[in-house]
């Protein structure tokens, strides 16, 4: 238990000191704003995606790597409880 608190409060605090970011590079965001101008919005959706994508990858790993802990720890628990 103590080391699921250690983990929780390590991300907490993770979370909380984050330093802020742009959203996008300088070139990035020219591209976008010329192809916009230029009445192409294609390119800009695909940076947004792009974007997104590498915002959720983090994330889905953390959570499969978080489930096959519990359903270890899980098993462990109930070959314990047989003995």
């Amino acid at each position: 238990m103590k080391r699921f608190v250690a983990v929780v409060l390590g991300f907490i605090l993770t979370l909380g000191f984050q330093l802020s970011a742009s959203a996008q590079c300088a070139m990035c965001r020219a591209s976008v704003e010329n192809n916009v101008s230029n009445g192409e919005t294609t390119i800009g959706a695909g940076l947004n995606n792009g974007i997104l994508y590498l915002f959720v990858m983090p994330y889905l790993m953390a959570m499969i790597i978080g489930f096959f802990w519990y359903r270890s720890a899980k098993r462990k628990k109930s070959r314990l409880s047989l003995r």
